[in-house]
This record gives structure tokens, sequence and C-alpha cells, in this order.
């Protein structure tokens, strides 16, 4: 019996354990980097910035760094200068890391909080309410007699 070809197409997977543990390294540097580090850059004076996430490309070459400015203030500020100090960043990053090679770091803005926020304020909608809370049984089928 001959399996079903998939012409070299293989399902989309999420990211290898590798990866996984290659980003949470690679975060985990990151802020201890923030922490320790002064960049000089106007936007960045007082900022405090929350790394979420860190995505590794297969290759460990690339990461994308998801950012959080402390307060969701001046998020695009934050992350432009954040991206235009990437060289700086890297550089602090490979003597902190022991990697290979030493990712280059591509900043972006992490949604998921705004989206977090549109979805309880979505639930806390009467509307939406009634429909979450349990309704009493229906004593409707008694009547078809």
């Amino acid at each position: 019996m001959k399996r079903p070809s998939s012409h070299g197409r293989r399902p989309p997977q999420g990211p290898s354990q590798r990866q996984l543990r290659a980003g949470e390294l690679v975060r985990h540097a990151l802020v201890e980097i923030f922490r320790e580090e002064e960049i000089n850059d106007p936007v960045l004076a007082g900022v405090s910035v929350t790394v979420t996430e860190v995505r590794v490309s297969p290759d460990l070459r690339h990461a994308t760094v998801f950012v959080e400015p402390l307060g969701g203030e001046h998020a695009d500020e934050v992350v432009q200068a954040l991206n235009r100090h990437a060289r700086f960043l890297r550089g602090h990053l490979g003597r902190a890391i022991e990697l290979r090679f030493t990712p280059e770091l591509k900043f972006l803005h992490d949604e998921s909080f705004n989206e977090a926020a549109r979805m309880a304020k979505l639930f806390d909608d009467p509307k939406v309410r009634q429909d979450l809370t349990p309704q009493p049984p229906s004593d409707s089928w008694k009547d078809e007699d």
C-alpha cells in the first residue's frame, strides 16, 4: 500500500524544541541587557520595555522580538528606536549567550495585550453577557402533550 504523495509539502508545523529553547534564551538575555545597559536614545530614556516573546527562525539566524512598553504608550516610537539600536543590542546579546550565530534582531510591538483588552471589553458587553449566563431550563416541552 502506497502512502499518498504530498509532493514534497509537509503540513505546517510549529517551532521546533530547539527554536523554542533558543527563543527563551534570547528573551532572557535581552531582559538582562535592557536592565543593565544604557541605550542612548531619548525615546528609550526612562521607558521600561517588556520582552513578551522571541520567535527564532529555523536556522537560528533571525529573531523576531515582541515587546510592549510599560503602559503601552508610544509603542511605535519605542519599537522604531529598538530597531535603530538592533546592532548594538545584537553585540551585547552575542556576549551574553552561547549560540553558534547571534541572531539578527527585529523588534515588533506585541499586539496581544491590546487584543486581550478588546476581548475583555467584548465579554463585558451586556448583549454578550446575556448569552454567557446559563438560562434556566425551559418547561415548554411539557406543554406539548
